[in-house]
């Protein structure tokens, strides 16, 4: 495996820098991300497409991961009930130590192979899913564990790592390999892999999600209205999608309750 993610810096002497210098030099190497996913993408789009077929056949993603990368994932899969208005069960993130490894490091956590696929089994986790496991390293026992008794029960598998030739990648039908390079501070993955990770799940949860009908034009119109701030948001989509006025949409939304059906309800009533 060529484990570029654990390589020594570029930068020498951190501890002597100006803030200024390190705020250039860390800029300097976030810069470098968005060109590493750039190069990733054939292989993002394999998974998403794939992704998109299960789910339209009703199958489920779950995010697997330890430390930074699971959270990320669970990041991920907690933003697309609110974003996109689906049930909490489509897209479901599980880390190594469970929910209390949210917040704190559970110690060696990460290293049971056989541990994650206990986890996903209390959500009842078969065939029709695909579960995408998530680790800079590419290495993390946790993930390939689960990912090789996933590929046993005949799920698709893919992944998001920052190394070449990881056993996590080899293990995923579907990897994505972004290289990233030796992080500013030797070592912190949390820095340039977890840039480029949430990139990538950005980009394969909005994917999906557009795939699946649960965007309009490029509007949220499932979104879920739970604050003040995303009523005032649905208020002008509704606006921005049919001839109302403001106090119009606003009774829109309080009838109906959902920005989709409130657009819906007025093209199918004016004419």
């Amino acid at each position: 495996m060529n484990n570029t993610t654990e390589k020594e810096s570029n930068y020498q002497d951190l501890d002597k820098m100006s803030t200024l210098e390190l705020l250039q030099n860390i800029n300097q190497e976030d810069k470098t991300v968005p060109l590493a996913v750039e190069k990733a993408l054939p292989q993002i789009e394999k998974l998403i497409d794939i992704t998109v077929k299960k789910m339209k056949a009703g199958g489920r993603i779950f995010y697997i991961g330890a430390g930074t990368s699971g959270r990320l994932g669970i990041l991920d899969a907690s933003e697309c009930p609110p974003t996109f208005g689906v049930p909490h069960d489509w897209v479901m993130g599980i880390m190594a130590g469970g929910d209390n490894a949210i917040r704190t490091a559970v110690e060696f956590a990460e290293d049971d192979e056989k541990q994650a696929w206990k986890d996903l089994e209390e959500y009842g986790i078969n065939k029709n899913d695909v579960l995408i496991g998530i680790a800079a390293s590419g290495a993390t026992p946790y993930v390939v564990g689960g990912l090789q008794k996933a590929n046993e029960e005949g799920l698709v598998t893919g992944c998001i790592v920052c190394n070449t030739g990881s056993p996590i990648a080899a293990t995923s039908q579907y990897p994505i390999e972004v290289v990233t390079g030796p992080e500013f501070v030797t070592g912190s993955t949390r820095m340039k892999a977890g840039t480029a990770q949430k990139l990538v799940l950005n980009m394969i949860s909005t994917s999906v999600m557009i795939h699946l009908g649960r965007v309009q034009g490029n509007k949220m119109v499932d979104m879920q209205l739970s604050n003040y701030k995303l009523v005032k948001r649905g208020v002008r989509i509704v606006m921005d999608e049919i001839p109302v006025s403001e106090e119009e949409a606003s009774q829109l939304l309080d009838e109906y309750g959902n920005v989709r059906k409130a657009i819906e309800y007025y093209n199918n009533n004016s004419r």
